[in-house]
């Protein structure tokens, strides 16, 4: 994962890869559906019957901030929306949040466009 040394973590933008297809249903649960590429994914595949798409279905949390990850809010204002839908569940939120788009970056489902800050 690239570093974000120059600024507050908060006041970042991300986007969501494109290429990322995902749904939301009527719950407004979302699911992920990650192409499984490369060589050793076809491998197993044929080997191990694994799926050429997996699915990752994101928690109640995961799923309400997913929408707001769309290249116009900031961690900041994603924060305050989680806030305010979810209140004290939502606690620790700052460090829980931080976290999550982390991971989100680090598995290639987000990415903050340095160019544009």
């Amino acid at each position: 994962m690239k570093k974000h040394e120059d600024g507050n973590f908060l006041d970042l933008i991300f986007h969501r890869r494109e290429e990322l297809k995902w749904e939301q249903n009527e719950q407004k649960n979302i699911t992920l559906f990650i192409e499984n590429r490369g060589i050793f994914n076809r491998i197993a595949q044929k080997c191990f019957k694994r799926p050429k798409v997996s699915q990752i279905h994101l928690d109640e949390m995961g799923s309400f901030v997913w929408p707001l990850i769309d290249g116009e809010h900031t961690v900041y204002h994603i924060a305050t929306e989680v806030s305010a839908y979810f209140g004290e569940k939502a606690e620790p939120l700052y460090d829980r949040l931080v976290k999550y788009m982390q991971i989100l970056e680090k598995q290639g489902f987000i990415f903050f466009d340095h160019q544009n800050r």
